[in-house]
């Protein structure tokens, strides 16, 4: 994963540029009890870019949203489209930013995305849903560069009703897939717990390969 990368997050310079893509292979083992549900696997490939102190949110968000649903591109439905962003935990604060450039993605294809509450409830116009540091902060490891982060979700069954209810039930029982993570990796975690701000914050997003092909394809599971 990140590991390699760590260096280069924390300033130093990458010999391929400020702008990195790759697709690695993966082995996660921490996993491994989720395995046979629709969307978890031992092995499998994840695409990723990553902006070494270059763009940061907004363009992350811009781009992952314009991949996703452009025609030009993957073509995905915005409308089954759901995700979400850190709430603020731990003396860090809620990420207001990323809140604004959803709700200024959405609009621009005629959308309204508004905020859940702390039930978590998904209805009407709710498309943000802010969650806590176990869902939506990332560090890999203990110690070293970490951030919120903004998911995106894809509804697999919109033919059966308007998608209504409280966002991790509508995970659970596979309604709602996460497709695609965007980390901004804007602290390094000290070995005394405190979140020091980087100079030039990172972009970290990761994409399944098997869990797009599975939405493209109108399937339900990744088998």
């Amino acid at each position: 994963g990140m590991h390699p990368l760590v260096p280069y997050l924390l300033g130093e310079k990458h010999p391929g540029g400020n702008r990195v893509a790759n697709v690695q292979k993966c082995v996660r083992t921490v996993d491994i009890d989720d395995v046979g549900d629709n969307r978890h696997l031992t092995f499998f490939e994840m695409f990723g870019n990553w902006s070494f102190g270059d763009y940061f949110k907004r363009e992350a968000i811009e781009w992952s949203f314009e991949f996703l649903t452009d025609p030009k591109w993957l073509g995905l439905d915005p409308q089954r489209l759901y995700v979400t962003v850190f709430k603020g935990e731990d003396g860090i604060p809620r990420d207001e930013e990323a809140i604004q450039i959803w709700k200024d993605t959405f609009f621009k294809v005629g959308m309204e995305a508004k905020i859940s509450n702390e039930e978590e409830i998904i209805n009407d116009n709710i498309r943000i849903i802010p969650l806590g540091k176990e869902d939506n902060f990332w560090i890999a490891g203990t110690t070293g560069p970490c951030g919120g982060d903004t998911e995106m979700f894809y509804d697999t069954r919109p033919e059966e009703s308007k998608l209504e209810g409280k966002f991790s039930d509508l995970v659970k029982n596979f309604r709602l897939i996460e497709i695609w993570n965007d980390v901004f990796m804007e602290f390094n975690k000290t070995p005394e717990g405190k979140y020091e701000k980087l100079t030039k914050p990172n972009v970290d997003t990761g994409m399944g390969l098997e869990r797009t092909l599975a939405v493209m394809n109108g399937k339900e599971t990744v088998f």
